[in-house]
């Protein structure tokens, strides 16, 4: 574990990766390419169903500056640059996206021993500013997350969460769609060994008095390969194995069956990833 209780971004994180994580029914492919000189470029291709999207990415790194600029389909230029450790413990990032002339946005991080705190604004007249915060420790920790809309003057997120984490598992409670819905999480390392762990994820509804409840495992049949499973209560079941046949290229083929109506053919998955 490391040190502080990391940002409110983070709280259930280890469970959301294990059951939503590399999951797709969709064919994507990804190639990157580096140079020497710090020079990153990806190209991403998916396929989803008779649509087909794509982008480019490149990535600049100099000294503590990464820019990304991205281009998909839709000719939508996106642009972040990051600023890491400008102070210590502090991290910048200003994003936009062209021809959007109101997507701009400057955010702040910060990282402390006992705290980490995240606060956005949008480069509008009007801005939706964003603020999260956690305070504790990487045992215990307790953040909330809000989101203000000035030209309405209301409130447009109100979460808060709370996170406790020991050497082997990680179990958290967070309360979302301001008060209407509650969700617990875990996530428990049998053996670090196998990378096995299981992980589930409850959340309940008070408007619609609804629950939605998925449990999943991980278990790594050698270094190089990880196979992954989970089921909802709605009966979908899902499957993962993913494979690093060279170093930093992986495939991974997944797929999802609805257990309550057989009769239907099973979704499947591909991705490809390669990084030369």
């Amino acid at each position: 574990m490391g040190k502080g209780p990391g940002l409110y971004t983070e709280i259930g994180k280890k469970a959301r990766d294990l059951l939503y994580k590399d999951y797709q029914t969709d064919h994507k492919f990804t190639l990157t390419t580096s140079s020497p000189t710090g020079v990153a470029i990806t190209s991403a291709g998916t396929k989803k169903g008779e649509l087909f999207l794509a982008d480019v990415n490149t990535q600049l790194k100099n000294k503590n500056v990464t820019t990304d600029i991205k281009v998909d389909t839709y000719s939508n230029l996106y642009t972040t640059i990051t600023v890491d450790q400008p102070a210590p413990g502090l991290k910048a990032i200003f994003s936009f996206r062209a021809p959007d002339q109101r997507s701009g946005k400057v955010e702040l991080q910060y990282l402390h021993e006992y705290a980490g705190i995240s606060s956005s604004i949008g480069l509008t007249a009007n801005p939706i500013v964003n603020l999260s915060g956690v305070i504790g420790t990487n045992v215990l920790a307790l953040g909330t997350d809000l989101s203000f809309d000035t030209k309405t003057g209301n409130f447009t997120k109100c979460n808060a969460g709370l996170s406790f984490s020991n050497v082997d598992l990680i179990a958290s409670l967070t309360l979302n769609e301001k008060g209407d819905s509650l969700n617990a999480s875990y996530y428990h390392i049998v053996n670090p060994m196998t990378n096995t762990a299981v992980g589930a994820e409850v959340t309940h509804s008070f408007s619609t008095n609804e629950n939605t409840i998925t449990i999943g495992t991980q278990h790594a049949l050698d270094p190089l390969t990880m196979v992954k499973a989970r089921v909802n209560n709605a009966g979908k079941a899902s499957a993962l194995i993913q494979h690093e046949w060279r170093p930093r290229s992986l495939i991974t083929i997944s797929g999802e069956v609805d257990t309550k109506s057989i009769d239907k053919s099973a979704k499947v998955g591909l991705a490809l990833a390669l990084k030369p």
